[in-house]
């Protein structure tokens, strides 16, 4: 992430993919705050952009759309309950980014088995390099 919109614009990306099945849970809002954190946004900042409109830009780097789908991925596996409504949206973000379904699947159920729901960035990464050969 280099620019500040950048950084507004991921955010705005995961408030609008924690939402979608209509609630906020408290495991998920304190996710949010430690991305927020993590990139430079103060917990004000981030309470305002519930109240804006989704500012979604094209993430152009390969790695950082790998990175912001396993952040959704983690997002959507923090409350412990998967909800059909966020395994369809994070399957529209992904085939929206131009990551390969195949390898969004596989990442996806790996986590499922995965006793914490995190898989290592070089697993990670090693899928979705397969698909590009």
């Amino acid at each position: 992430m280099h620019t500040r919109e950048q950084k507004i614009s991921l955010l705005s990306d995961m408030i609008a993919f924690a939402i979608v099945d209509g609630e906020l849970h408290e495991r998920e809002y304190q996710f949010l705050l430690i991305i927020a954190i993590e990139l430079g946004v103060n917990k004000e900042e981030l309470k305002q952009l519930f109240h804006e409109e989704n500012r979604s830009e094209i993430i152009k780097s390969d790695f950082e759309r790998i990175q912001q789908f396993y952040r959704l991925a983690l997002l959507m596996h923090c409350d412990g309950i998967m909800h059909d409504r966020e395994l369809i949206k994070i399957n529209e973000i992904g085939i929206n980014m131009g990551l390969n379904p195949f390898a969004m699947k596989r990442v996806l159920k790996a986590m499922e088995k995965s006793p914490t729901r995190m898989v290592s960035p070089d697993y990670l990464l090693e899928v979705f390099q397969e698909q590009h050969n």
